[in-house]
């Protein structure tokens, strides 16, 4: 069986055939929205997510605006989306740090991003990478972790220590590739619940294919 790094390369080997332009299925056209859709997107789906911002991006199209808008517009627009009240409190007062404190533009680094309400690792890695093109970590969601888990790259279960032991084993510009990859994986085949072993291309190679 493969080492743990060799390992990592057969699966980033065989899942780009299936993802060869791997990238976030949330829907956005600036950094801020991609800023703001990110923070909705914790313990939700990003069609639900997508469906929220269509509307609140068509009425709210700048980070000032996203600064200046009362809570309750914002509250209303995404009530639908599990703890919309926080989510909708940080993407305001991220807006209001933005522009307070860099002069409207979304932060490019991890020490910036981190210091926004509502803004961990995952976030921000989301940001640096789909925006900035800089792989300053890699992004661990929930199909990230199950994954990970499932295929033993690591035994961790918090998120940032997943995320370590992953960049140990992954050459580092497809971190941001490795993310995206896992994520649609998960969504497609590598389900919570019933996996589709016949479908799955990592199924020979998987020490969980009993599941």
């Amino acid at each position: 069986m493969f080492g743990k790094r060799e390992h990592m390369l057969e699966i980033i080997r065989r899942l780009e055939k299936l993802y060869p332009s791997p990238k976030t299925e949330l829907v956005y056209k600036t950094p801020f929205e991609l800023l703001a859709a990110t923070i909705l997107s914790a313990q939700a789906t990003d069609a639900s997510v997508n469906r929220a911002t269509e509307k609140l991006f068509k009425k709210f199209k700048s980070v000032k605006a996203f600064a200046e808008v009362p809570l309750e517009e914002i509250d209303k627009m995404v009530a639908g989306i599990n703890f919309y009240h926080n989510k909708a409190k940080n993407i305001k007062a991220c807006a209001g740090i933005i522009m307070d404190k860099h002069h409207g533009k979304v932060p490019d680094t991890m020490a910036a991003l981190l210091e926004l309400p509502g803004v961990a690792r995952k976030t921000a890695n989301i940001v640096l990478s789909n925006i900035y093109g800089i792989n300053e970590g890699i992004a661990v969601d929930t199909h990230v972790k199950r994954l990970s888990q499932r295929l033993q790259l690591t035994s961790k279960t918090d998120p940032v220590k997943i995320e370590q032991d992953l960049i140990a084993i992954t050459p580092r510009e497809r971190w941001s590739d490795l993310s995206h990859m896992l994520i649609l994986h998960g969504r497609r085949i590598c389900t919570a619940r019933a996996p589709k072993h016949k479908e799955c291309v990592l199924f020979d190679i998987c020490p969980s294919n009993n599941i």
